[in-house]
């Protein structure tokens, strides 16, 4: 036997105070438990145990032992009983990083199913643009990673999700726009409200443009999908925004989308993890359930 057996065979001699029921908690002969404690006294050269009528007791160097070997004895027991509870997901933590609006528009469906099947699972979401991203999960501080594709970096595994649509749209203030087709040189000529410039959104936009030859300057810039929403509604300007996440504004007539007589290309959401890296419990749950 080890180190570890043999102090596993002290104990339960020692819990319970006899040789054969620390044999029957260990599905061992009582001779085998008998040789352990032996071996056990020979290495430390004292005397551990000694005989009384109803069986054995600790001697003064015995209790003193006990009262660490019980200490490791808990504190295993602990880390058997959490790992059996992360294997089931009955605790653990899950963390996520993307940006607000696929968490609010997206993923808000999938966290929520996800919850009520694993409560004692803690949910952590980090926000951050898709470099920032990308950043936290090769650092570790994140399970896996929402963002707009594509991606290509050989440290990830990237899996494909849901397709958007990005469109300009309005408030009533351009309400002279609606039905109507614009050309880019039409729509320059008004302002624009564009997302940040790390956002995967804008910097595809911008390159569109590009290609046709145009620089497009957002007359405001913000910082949240939220505010590209309000803003156009106030009348400020004709935001650049992913269509699903204005359904609701399109459906009400708060908003309109600004027709193009260019196509805008979709866009598609992918799930990256670090490839060849083994995922949690709670991660790889998730990600069944979102496939």
């Amino acid at each position: 036997m080890n180190n570890y057996e043999l102090y596993k065979v002290f104990y339960w001699a020692a819990k319970t105070g006899s040789l054969t029921q620390a044999a029957k908690a260990l599905y061992l002969t009582q001779p085998s438990v008998s040789h352990a404690i032996k071996q056990l006294e020979d290495s430390f050269g004292i005397t551990l145990f000694y005989r009384n009528p109803k069986g054995v007791a600790l001697t003064q160097e015995g209790t003193i032992l006990y009262s660490y070997i019980e200490q490791s004895h808990i504190l295993i027991s602990l880390a058997e009983k959490k790992m059996a509870d992360l294997k089931n997901l009955d605790s653990g933590e899950l963390k996520i990083g993307g940006s607000d609006s696929l968490f609010k528009h997206y993923l808000l469906p999938f966290l929520e199913d996800y919850h009520q099947h694993h409560p004692g699972i803690s949910l952590s979401l980090i926000h951050g643009t898709t470099p920032e991203i990308i950043a936290f999960l090769k650092e570790g501080r994140i399970d896996l990673g929402v963002v707009r594709m594509p991606i290509v970096d050989p440290q990830l595994e990237v899996m494909q999700g849901i397709q958007l649509q990005d469109c300009f749209v309005a408030g009533p203030h351009f309400a002279e726009l609606k039905g109507k087709i614009l050309s880019l040189d039409q729509l320059l000529t008004h302002p624009i409200i564009l997302f940040s410039r790390n956002s995967r959104a804008r910097m595809a936009i911008t390159e569109l443009f590009q290609g046709y030859g145009y620089e497009l300057k957002p007359g405001i810039e913000v910082g949240s999908v939220d505010l590209l929403i309000e803003l156009a509604r106030k009348g400020l300007g004709i935001s650049y925004i992913t269509r699903e996440f204005v359904s609701k504004e399109l459906d009400d007539g708060s908003l309109f989308e600004v027709q193009l007589d260019v196509k805008l290309p979709p866009s598609q959401v992918g799930f990256m993890i670090m490839r060849n890296m083994p995922l949690s419990s709670a991660a790889s749950k998730f990600i069944d359930r979102i496939k």
